[in-house]
């Protein structure tokens, strides 16, 4: 379990994040706006603009709690035991033989489902 306590987020908290999506909106805003410049710059503008967001959404107790949880899940993928080589090789060809397998069956179903309706039917001779 988590020893640490919840932080309820404050009204400055709510500020901050809405300072950040203001921010957002107005470098897409800008993105387009700019069109007549080059792409280049106008890309480069917008990531700066997003970095700035971020980094004041970070700066929040959501931001922290998001931060806390990427960095948790980088120590859990770091426990992960990872197939060789070999395992995946052969997993992979066991997955390629069950589709050819399974879409096989499925041609023949479909091709005994038209035989039958054709037959109903009185269409195909």
């Amino acid at each position: 379990m988590n020893a640490k306590a919840e932080v309820e987020s404050s009204g400055l908290d709510t500020v901050k994040l809405g300072l950040a999506v203001a921010l957002i909106v107005a470098g897409i805003v800008g993105f387009y706006y700019f069109e007549a410049y080059s792409l280049l710059f106008r890309v480069l503008g917008l990531l700066v603009v997003v970095g700035a967001a971020a980094a004041i959404a970070l700066v929040t107790a959501p931001g922290r709690r998001i931060w806390d949880f990427f960095a948790g899940s980088k120590v859990e993928v770091r426990k992960v035991v990872w197939p060789s080589r070999q395992e995946t090789i052969q997993t992979t060809l066991v997955v390629f033989a069950m589709v050819l397998v399974m879409s096989i069956v499925l041609w023949l179903f479909d091709m005994i489902l038209m035989t039958i309706v054709r037959a109903l039917t009185g269409h195909g001779g």
